[in-house]
């Protein structure tokens, strides 16, 4: 077998036997895959820190035909950002972030966008940016890549253009002006369109100056993840525990 390699980040591990770990990876050029690291476990192992939750990493690994589970052989630390993750708010916003990808991309299905996104909003956070943009920032551009996010510009029922305040119904995959809100709405924000033209132009911020305020940030967020549990048909398990910290 030849060995491959592959740059990847390290979504999650969990134990498995008395020495080993199973790892999943979201690939540049392969996309969401597991592998197993055998020894990953023991003191002193070959791999030290680069199973950490979100480290990029050049992974070498083995794989058989017609097996899902690769083996992974070695792994080169290329960026670590284990120091964000010790703020247990941004680890579990990370951790709903790995929920998301895990639910949304099949295996070895690679998006060269959702990678360059996951990488950027990692450097944002590192260099101090506000979480809850970042994260607005993130689940807006998610929802854009897996063709879910609703035309916030015009009416999903008369077509016409969004003058004021909107509502949102997810059930019925669309926005609605005044006249036509159907029962079962959440109310949009006007800034909600702006939010979304912004992220088109720019990339994440790398400081604490963005257009919104912290209150529409929140609105944004509100409405951007009520389409996302309406998909998922279920609400992750990072954001129930986001819900208990709050």
């Amino acid at each position: 077998m030849a060995r491959k390699q592959s740059e990847a980040f390290v979504l999650r591990s969990f134990a498995v036997g008395e020495q080993d770990k199973i790892v999943i990876l979201f690939s540049k050029d392969i996309g969401l895959f597991k592998g197993i690291a055998k020894g990953a476990r023991k003191f002193g192992n070959r791999f030290g820190s680069s199973l950490e939750p979100m480290s990029l990493v050049k992974v070498y690994f083995y794989e058989k035909e017609g097996k899902d589970l690769v083996t992974i052989s070695n792994c080169d630390l290329l960026e670590s950002f284990f120091e964000i993750q010790k703020d247990l708010e941004t680890s579990s916003t990370l951790s709903y972030f790995v929920e998301l990808i895990e639910e949304f991309y099949p295996a070895r299905s690679k998006d060269d966008i959702l990678f360059r996104l996951l990488l950027s909003v990692l450097e944002s956070l590192r260099s101090g940016a506000d979480l809850n943009f970042v994260s607005a920032y993130f689940e807006a551009w998610f929802l854009k890549l897996n063709g879910i996010q609703p035309d916030f510009r015009k009416c999903r029922k008369c077509r016409e253009a969004i003058k004021a305040l909107s509502w949102l119904s997810a059930k019925k995959d669309g926005v609605f002006c005044q006249r036509c809100v159907p029962q079962g709405k959440d109310e949009i924000i006007p800034e909600t369109i702006a939010f979304l033209d912004w992220i088109k132009k720019n990339p994440p911020p790398k400081d604490r100056n963005y257009p919104l305020s912290t209150e529409q940030v929140a609105s944004v967020r509100k409405a951007l993840r009520r389409i996302l549990v309406f998909h998922m048909e279920k609400e992750p398990k990072s954001l129930q525990h986001l819900a208990r910290k709050s």
